[in-house]
């Protein structure tokens, strides 16, 4: 029987995929409950919105630690240009990377499983800042239930690979059967390079991760990124790949630009009319979004009383003036007129 849903169900739908907040998400799948037909066409769907409404919930209630909800939170809310979450199986150098990347002196021992909670640092790229999280390894030993949830707010994922350990396919494959049953899917697909077209789109509790495969350990294994070819057609991962070094630094600067281009992200500069250039951090948004949406960033109130932008730098002719939908580009500086 189809489920026949109507507009205010898709209304709600839509607003729960696009939102990032744990709180949101719990409203709208509410909401998605609240106003969905009730006939036997929407009965597997009704059960799905209870069961997400239930798990959720008590996911924002906190986790348990000695009868007690005292444990870190699951979430981490998004900072900086971006958030990029750092998965992988057990021991392959994902805390190191961390560590070496956003300097989070995150737990990195030889035995697996060190890492429990969402661990947050930032990631300094170009002139901006990229948050990092690291998160718990992905294994049928040890499973996250929260894991889908907590990965929500990601713009990407750098899924972390040591090709030198033996049983890496095998351990890799684990992780992704494991994500999927979370509806996690590792998609090859950045934001730079613009909307996929997937025939399973319609589903709105899977997530699809932006995914680049990063092997680890390119001190130790001389040909890690032919490796990581090899490993990609073993388990059907059809994602970019790089291979990096903790401990050498190879690599690294490389992944940083990597990310900064293929999360699509737009540094735009400010100033005040009549004064300098606000020499701070620039504010980001992603290719495509406008001079509304850089209003935003700075204040509500700028961007509910906005007339018009003027063009002082970047793109465009010198003191261009132009409107509220205009597409800013990469180091734009903009005078914004209330």
């Amino acid at each position: 029987m189809p489920a026949n849903l109507n507009p205010e169900y898709r209304a709600a739908e839509a607003a729960f995929k696009k939102a990032r907040d744990p709180q949101e998400r719990l409203d709208h799948l509410r909401e998605m409950l609240r106003v969905i037909p009730k006939h036997k066409g929407t009965d597997h769907l009704q059960a799905d919105l209870k069961t997400r409404i239930k798990e959720l919930n008590a996911e924002l209630a906190g986790p348990r630690k000695g009868g007690a909800r005292t444990a870190p939170p699951t979430f981490v809310h998004p900072e900086g240009a971006a958030q990029v979450a750092l998965l992988g199986p057990p021991n392959t150098g994902k805390s190191a990377l961390h560590d070496r990347l956003t300097g989070s002196h995150a737990a990195a021992e030889a035995y697996p499983f060190t890492t429990q909670y969402p661990q947050p640092g930032m990631f300094d790229v170009e002139d901006v800042s990229l948050q990092l999280v690291d998160l718990p390894p992905i294994s049928p030993e040890h499973p996250v239930p929260w894991i889908a949830n907590a990965l929500q707010s990601a713009d990407g994922c750098l899924f972390i690979v040591d090709v030198s350990r033996p049983g890496c396919a095998e351990e890799t494959v684990e992780a992704i059967e494991l994500l999927a049953e979370r509806k996690v899917q590792l998609a090859p697909d950045w934001p730079a390079d613009g909307q996929p077209d997937r025939a399973d789109e319609d589903d709105p509790f899977t997530l699809w991760l932006p995914t680049v495969l990063v092997a680890s350990k390119s001190d130790v294994v001389g040909h890690a990124r032919e490796e990581l070819v090899a490993l990609e057609e073993l388990t059907g991962l059809d994602c970019p790949v790089l291979s990096v070094s903790a401990v050498s630094g190879d690599g690294l600067v490389e992944l940083g630009r990597w990310l900064f281009e293929r999360l699509a992200i737009v540094r735009v500069y400010t100033k005040k009319p009549g004064g300098p250039v606000d020499d701070g951090k620039p504010y980001t948004v992603r290719r495509g979004d406008t001079v509304l949406d850089v209003a935003r960033l700075v204040h509500r109130d700028i961007a509910a009383s906005l007339k018009y932008a003027r063009l002082v730098g970047g793109s465009g002719h010198q003191g261009q003036q132009v409107g509220r939908d205009h597409v800013v580009a990469d180091g734009d500086v903009l005078e914004l007129h209330s």
